[in-house]
Order: C-alpha cells, then sequence, then structure tokens
C-alpha cells in the first residue's frame, strides 16, 4: 500500500490544499523529543486542559492534545507520521482525514479512518465509515495495531450503545474481553469495561434483541468466565427465557444450574414455583 509520502502521485492537488495539525507544536515538544519527554509533555499540558480546572471552553484544545499523544506516543505511528511531516507537511497543508477519505476502496485506510474520527470526537462520522464496511462484519483488526484496534471498538460501543445499538456494542465488547484475556492491554481499566457490560445486558440489551438471540448472548457470557454470582444471574434469566419459550425441561436444568453457582440467588423463588423444583 502507498504510503502518503512515496510519491506525490498519490495525492491529489485538493488534499495537498488542506491543512494537518503540527502535533509537535501542540504538546510544546522538539520534533526529536523522547518518548518520555512526549508522555510527560501530555500530562502537563492535560492537567492544565481538565474541565475541572479550565472549563469546557478547553475542550476543543484537549481534543487536540489527545490526538497529537495517541500519534506521537506510538513508534509506528509516530514514524509515519514524521514521515509526512518531513516531505509534506512543512512544505505544503496535508489533511490526513482527506486522504484517508479519498482512499474509500482501501479497507486499511477505512479502518483507521473510523479510528481518527472516534479520536477527534467526529462519532456520527465514524459510525457511518464502519457500517458502509461491513459493521460487525468489517474485520478491523486485519487493518489496525492491536493496542488501536481495542481503544478503536472500545470507544465504537459506547457510541453504538448511546444510539440505542446494543447488540452491536455488545459484541464488540466481547471480542475485546476475549482478547484481553488472551493478552492483557486494558489491564486495571478491565473493570470498567467489564462493567459497562455488566451494565448494558442488565439494563439495555434485553430490550433489543429477541429470546433466542438472548440465549445466545447469555450463553456467550458464560464461556467468557465472569464470578459464579455474575453466572447464576444470567442462567436465570436464562431459564425465564426458556420457560417463556416453552421448554421448561431446559428451563428446570438451567436454574438448577443456577442455584447451584449461587443459592442465595435473588427473585429465584416464584421461578422455582413454576417449574416445580
Amino acid at each position: 500500500m502507498q504510503k502518503p509520502w512515496e510519491s506525490t502521485s498519490g495525492l491529489s492537488p485538493r488534499i495537498l490544499a488542506f491543512s494537518m495539525t503540527n502535533y509537535y507544536a501542540v504538546l510544546a515538544v522538539r520534533e526529536n523529543a523522547s518518548t518520555q519527554e512526549i508522555k510527560r509533555a501530555f500530562r502537563d499540558k492535560a492537567k492544565r486542559l481538565h474541565p475541572d480546572i479550565a472549563g469546557k471552553k478547553a475542550e476543543a484544545e484537549m481534543r487536540k492534545l489527545l490526538a497529537a499523544y495517541e500519534v506521537l506516543s506510538n513508534r509506528d505511528r509516530r514514524y509515519e507520521y514524521d514521515q509526512v511531516y518531513s516531505r509534506f507537511i512543512k512544505k505544503v497543508d496535508f489533511d490526513y482525514r482527506s486522504w484517508l477519505r479519498e482512499r474509500a476502496d482501501d479497507p486499511a485506510s477505512r479502518a483507521k479512518l473510523v479510528f481518527f474520527e472516534l479520536l477527534h470526537l467526529e462519532e456520527d462520522a465514524a459510525i457511518a465509515v464502519w457500517d458502509r464496511s461491513g459493521a460487525l462484519s468489517f474485520p478491523m483488526e486485519r487493518y489496525l495495531d492491536r493496542e488501536d484496534w481495542m481503544d478503536c471498538m472500545y470507544l465504537l460501543a459506547e457510541e453504538l450503545d448511546k444510539r440505542g445499538r446494543c447488540y452491536e456494542a455488545f459484541e464488540l465488547l466481547i471480542s475485546l474481553i476475549r482478547e484481553e484475556r488472551q493478552r492483557p492491554y486494558f489491564k486495571h481499566f478491565m473493570d470498567d469495561i467489564e462493567g459497562f457490560l455488566k451494565e448494558l445486558v442488565r439494563l439495555r440489551l434485553r430490550a433489543r434483541v429477541g429470546d433466542e438471540m438472548w440465549i445466545d448472548c447469555m450463553e456467550t457470557l458464560l464461556e467468557l468466565g465472569f464470578s459464579p454470582r455474575d453466572e447464576a444471574r444470567w442462567l436465570r434469566s436464562m431459564a425465564e427465557t426458556l420457560l417463556k419459550m416453552g421448554n421448561e425441561t431446559a428451563a428446570q436444568s438451567i436454574i438448577r444450574e443456577a442455584l447451584h453457582r449461587d443459592p442465595g440467588l435473588p427473585n429465584a423463588g416464584r421461578l422455582r414455583e413454576k417449574l416445580r423444583i
């Protein structure tokens, strides 16, 4: 895949007419700054731009700061940025977003554009690109670095959930948790991600999916290995749904399993009466 710095023939005059932010200036660091210097600069500026200190007026500056840090703190992305910066940005203006948009036939560019739009708080634009690319069937993990992919999926799940697209958010979070348990990246932040998933399941997902899909979602959760208390509640919900579907035998087996995990399972009495156990 041709990079924008490899040949000016890959860049249209329209792209070259746009502007690209000088991330080094945003962070107020030298172009040869070390990773530690970049991290320190980010922390110092982020503290000053925190909403509790600077108020909402600083939101735009914070977005620029986050974008600069996301690029310059990542070795590969910084290298890519530096190549473009040294060859073109110092001479002409260059808009990375527009360059990605013009490469609509390239799935890697579409994946990067989804992440770019999310980082720059253009959530509707990000979701529109994701939808056009196939939504859940779009294998973004093929085109983004692992860490970028995981960050992107979390941000995307948040935005989908806000728009009532709970099942898609559920699937993205499940993928994240599976990946995290193979090789940690989020680490302590995983408590928040798992909490987000549990809240989504408890409060919003059920109303958005049919009975069979709900059963599938509960089975997926049980495969991940959560606490016995959580699993007991999901099993209880499965039993309730199976009973509603007329499968009393399966419901009996499931509620027994739920009580095995949590003998004090709340709201199980009435279901046990209905199932005569």
